[in-house]
């Protein structure tokens, strides 16, 4: 074999295995030997002429001058023992570059809350490395590079370590935010509970004062179904209010609206995307009215006397009683009462469970009342208030002469205005510019309809187009 062989097989070794670190310490070692002052800089492999500043100091220029100096390393001539003695430099010089790095951003962790015990430790650490730095610099001054080989290993790990620092200061700081924003959330929940408290108070004291001036007032001999249609309009207001609160509680839980309202009313195309809350409202209203003809709403073990005045009067007097007080105060005074049953029976079958779970993440509200005790919650108020209302407004039917029978109209069915109203107007107006050979058909019962004797409350339902065939 030739010796021109033997030459090219050991480059091409050498090149083969350090190809990437030879390039980066030669770049780093010429970096050094920059004469940046006087004017000189090196540009893609050329060098390149920069018009000096006006103003340079003695110092500077004197620095400049030190640099002629500095050992000036060619790695192709001094062969690897040089490349080693720079490779382990180099690893010294990241190393604590990281070490500092992570040092700084324990001092800044350590700043806010006040960590004096943190600050002092971060400060210990910066001040070693950057005498460490200052020896790594004197010894390449010096050309003193006789550090020992494992060194570089020993460096690559100090780096790393203080890069794994650097990281879990940084997940500190991100659990630390992360607290902050948690109690940031705690207290505007607490200012929204307190804004819609006050925001109930304030629409409750803003309402019509008729069913509790003329109502109070009023004999049992003079109620009629007019008197029933005006609490019937009031009690929706609360129902709906309830509806739109849910389906808030929807929201925020990230349920999909759509399948839900696909679920209650199957098959339904709505005219306008908010006409949804329909498919709500009508299943609310489908299990608080459940059980309304009934004297005892369906309440177990509830008795009713059997003459039928004294059961006039039984209902007026319920109605009376509860209509002036607040129903947070009639169920903790009387929490066997038939009102409280009611309010019980009605919220274990209208808020599932998963539905409970999603919206609060546990089952506290239900486990409170299974218990007899009563959450003070924005939601739960608002339900009371609702199931208060259709409470009354069934003592209110039963106080009646002709007692009120409630109805309500199945899917399919033409609309007739005698009994049925659309409950949005947007159905009036596509009824005026229908052709005449499309009906109009409900799509389901949103609010009961109910009759008194010969007079016939409308019954509210959500319209569909459909072709005869």
């Amino acid at each position: 074999m030739s010796l021109e062989t033997i030459s090219q097989m050991d480059s091409a070794q050498q090149s083969a295995v350090t190809p990437s670190k030879y390039k980066f310490v030669q770049a780093f070692a010429r970096f050094l030997h920059l004469r940046s002052t006087t004017g000189v800089a090196p540009v893609d492999n050329f060098v390149q002429k920069i018009k000096p500043r006006d103003k340079v100091t003695d110092v500077l220029l004197e620095e400049d001058r030190n640099w002629d100096t500095l050992p000036q390393f060619d790695i192709k001539e001094k062969g690897s023992q040089q490349w080693d003695a720079l490779d382990v430099l180099l690893a010294e010089l990241f190393a604590s570059i990281s070490s500092l790095k992570a040092a700084y951003a324990h001092l800044q962790f350590s700043q806010r809350p006040y960590d004096s015990d943190g600050i002092r430790m971060a400060d210990q650490i910066i001040v070693s490395e950057l005498k460490n730095l200052a020896d790594l610099k004197q010894s390449y001054v010096n050309e003193q590079l006789d550090l020992p080989l494992e060194s570089s290993l020993l460096a690559e790990i100090k780096e790393q370590k203080s890069m794994v620092k650097t990281y879990e200061i940084m997940v500190k700081k991100l659990e630390r935010q992360i607290k902050l924003k948690e109690s940031e959330i705690a207290f505007l929940r607490e200012k929204l509970e307190e804004s819609s408290w006050q925001n109930r108070l304030l629409i409750k004291s803003t309402e019509r004062s008729w069913p509790f001036s003329d109502l109070q007032n009023i004999q049992l001999s003079s109620l009629n179904h007019i008197h029933f249609d005006a609490f019937l309009k009031y009690t929706t207001e609360s129902l709906r209010n309830f509806v739109r609160s849910m389906v808030d509680e929807m929201k925020a839980a990230c349920w999909d609206l759509d399948a839900a309202a696909n679920a209650i009313e199957p098959g339904v195309i709505y005219q306008k995307e908010d006409h949804k809350c329909f498919a709500f409202e009508s299943h609310v209203c489908r299990e608080m009215f459940d059980g309304f003809q009934c004297p005892d709403f369906s309440q177990p073990k509830e008795s009713l006397p059997q003459e039928s005045k004294s059961q006039q009067q039984l209902f007026f007097d319920r109605f009376v009683e509860l209509i002036s007080r607040e129903p947070m105060d009639s169920l903790r005074e009387n929490p066997e009462s038939a009102f409280a049953k009611f309010c019980w029976v009605k919220y274990v079958r209208l808020i599932h469970p998963q539905m409970e779970l999603a919206f609060y993440g546990n089952l506290k509200l239900r486990n409170k009342l299974n218990a007899g005790e009563y959450p003070e919650t924005t939601f739960f108020y608002i339900f009371l208030e609702m199931a208060k209302r259709i409470w009354l407004l069934h003592c209110l039917g039963f106080s009646l002469e002709h007692h009120a029978s409630i109805f309500q109209v199945s899917r399919g069915c033409r609309f007739n205005e005698v009994f049925m109203e659309p409950v949005a107007k947007e159905e009036l107006l596509a009824a005026d510019n229908m052709p005449e050979e499309y009906d109009q058909q409900v799509a389901f019962t949103v609010v009961p309809g109910f009759r008194i004797a010969t007079a016939v409350l409308h019954c509210q339902v959500y319209l569909m187009t459909s072709k005869p065939a």
